[in-house]
């Protein structure tokens, strides 16, 4: 059978990583499971390296390319610093006023995050319904200062900035708008503004906590949610986690629309909150330097030694596996 909408099904996707895994020994962090980028000595400076594409969107296409590929290299402990972008612009239905905004969303991108755009490809294709930009972005880091995918350990308190699920809730608003009749419009206005408050960015949040204390390990939950987004983090590790389900922030408007439209907050792509395993004794101070520099923060569990034990912990309902989306949310909304 075909595959569904979304990622790539992970059992088929380790299996391509495992066959075609980097050779070169300068390939500090290659491909995997819960790796947002990919890591390349080069003595004392490593060039991190990522890319991404915007599927899901038709607005803002290129301000939102820039900031989730800037997202990836954040959560690596590095700084953006060279975007490329590849726009496949749909054929027969593209002007130019059009390309001027996409070219004018990524330049104000790069520039509100000192990035320099320095490259990337843009034709007319064929088979396109709307435009789709495929970004790559280049930072660096010291070594001493990258934070590995996979250096969560047991006892790390798990940390999530902001609230669940900021992109998701974006994204309903602006696209599928027809399925939300009888909700107020200034509801549905705030809801689209998510896009940039309280914004898809954690580039903020990464450089803030880092500098407050021990991080370990961060993710940014995209596609799958937060769920999948918690289960990365621990399979890149090998350890397992416990997570309590009341701790969740799931932002109130993000509430209403799941409701409304039936789907599980905690499977919706979540690109502007940071998911991050730190160690206990710095947890404080992290969190201190989040709230004092106005960005809301709350601890929603722990990483713990054994590999198999993923679960949810709830108060008064006890224990529940993990649950996993073997496709995001928001698909359903699209197919």
């Amino acid at each position: 059978m075909p595959y569904p909408l979304g990622k790539l099904p992970a059992d088929h996707l380790i299996q391509l990583l495992t066959r075609h895994a980097p050779r070169d020994d300068r390939v500090i962090v290659g491909p995997g499971i819960g790796r947002d980028a990919a890591v390349i000595s080069f003595g004392d400076r490593y060039l991190v390296a990522k890319s991404d594409p915007v599927t899901f969107v038709t607005s803002d296409v290129g301000w939102y390319a820039v900031h989730v590929n800037a997202n990836d290299i954040a959560c690596m402990g590095a700084t953006a610093r060279w975007f490329l972008a590849t726009l496949l612009l749909p054929e027969a239905r593209t002007e130019a006023a059009e390309v001027d905004e996409i070219f004018r969303q990524i330049t104000d991108a790069c520039a509100d995050l000192g990035i320099e755009l320095v490259g990337g490809h843009t034709e007319i294709t064929h088979g396109l319904d709307h435009p789709l930009v495929v970004g790559s972005m280049l930072g660096e880091v010291a070594p001493e200062d990258l934070v590995y995918p996979g250096d969560a350990r047991p006892g790390d308190v798990l940390i999530l900035t902001k609230g669940i699920a900021v992109e998701g809730t974006a994204i309903i608003a602006r696209e599928r708008s027809a399925a939300l009749d009888g909700l107020d419009e200034a509801f549905l206005a705030r809801c689209r503004e998510f896009l940039h408050d309280p914004g898809i960015s954690v580039v903020r949040d990464a450089a803030i906590a880092t500098s407050a204390g021990k991080v370990h390990a961060m993710h940014d939950p995209t596609e799958g949610g937060l769920a999948t987004g918690l289960r990365e983090l621990a399979q890149a590790a090998g350890y397992g986690l416990e997570v309590q389900e009341s701790d969740i922030p799931i932002l109130p408007e993000t509430q209403l629309l799941c409701e409304r439209l039936k789907l599980d907050p905690l499977g919706l792509i979540a690109s502007g909150s940071l998911l991050m395993a730190v160690a206990p004794d710095d947890s404080e101070a992290i969190q201190g330097a989040l709230t004092s520099a106005g960005i809301a923060s709350a601890r929603i569990g722990r990483i713990v030694e054994d590999a198999d034990r993923t679960v949810m912990c709830h108060d008064s309902l006890g224990e529940r596996p993990l649950p996993e989306f073997a496709r995001d949310e928001i698909a359903r909304l699209f197919d």
